[in-house]
């Protein structure tokens, strides 16, 4: 599904040039879940980025699903975007707004389905996550992990081939991070592709590789289980 080669990232002002990114070669199967580790500036984020198409990287080659991204204009990557990812973030980016059964159904309104799918759906979500109850409620009028509950049903709407996650349990207490893992988990089972960049080893685990990164490399790769 993802292939990079000599993927580089480097951001520069009138006072200093930072590699984020350098010459990162990284592949993912489909029906993987990868976890991404490393310290804190050693171009995880940056990665993700990316790969989720919010950022262009300064060279090198990104292939999603043998087509290479790098080609595209802005408007084409832009539909690729719409129609096969989903993000998840640590910060929730919930719109404070809209109400949970609006931001929900937000990615469908950008793809264009219809009215009384997106209501069928969006309900079948809200149920499977145990956040029906809190339809009509506003961002912060919920708790941390009903928020990321909230999060992840908006990533998985539209269902993505692939779901990009950045410390989804990071401002999340153990058990309500427990949860959120297990949702990941169950979607991954169910098909999803997920690649997660994460501090915890645990929450690691839950995936079949990881990868670190240091000083904007990949250092080493280990599979934790085999995926089906």
């Amino acid at each position: 599904m993802i292939r990079t080669n000599k993927l580089v990232k480097v951001y520069r002002t009138d006072e200093v040039q930072t590699t984020a990114l350098n010459a990162v070669d990284v592949s993912i199967a489909e029906g993987e879940f990868v976890a991404v580790m490393g310290p804190s500036g050693c171009g995880k984020s940056t990665l993700l980025n990316v790969l989720g198409m919010i950022d262009s990287p300064s060279s090198g080659e990104y292939f999603f699903n043998g087509e290479e991204i790098g080609k595209l204009p802005e408007r084409k990557r832009s539909d690729v975007r719409k129609h096969n990812l989903g993000f998840v973030f640590q910060s929730f980016n919930l719109i404070d707004e809209l109400t949970v059964y609006e931001n929900i159904e937000l990615p469908m309104l950008y793809t264009k389905v219809p009215a009384a799918q997106r209501k069928k759906r969006v309900e079948e979500l809200m149920e499977g996550m145990n956040i029906m109850h809190r339809r009509n409620h506003f961002p912060q009028q919920l708790s941390g992990g009903q928020q990321q509950r909230v999060a992840v049903a908006r990533a998985v709407v539209n269902k993505p081939k692939l779901i990009l996650a950045d410390e989804p349990t990071g401002n999340l207490d153990s058990q309500n991070g427990d949860e959120v893992m297990k949702i990941l988990a169950d979607l991954n089972a169910e098909g999803t592709t997920i690649l997660m960049v994460t501090h915890s080893q645990y929450c690691a685990e839950f995936g079949n590789r990881i990868i670190r990164m240091l000083d904007g490399q990949v250092v080493t790769e280990n599979v934790i289980r085999q995926y089906l």
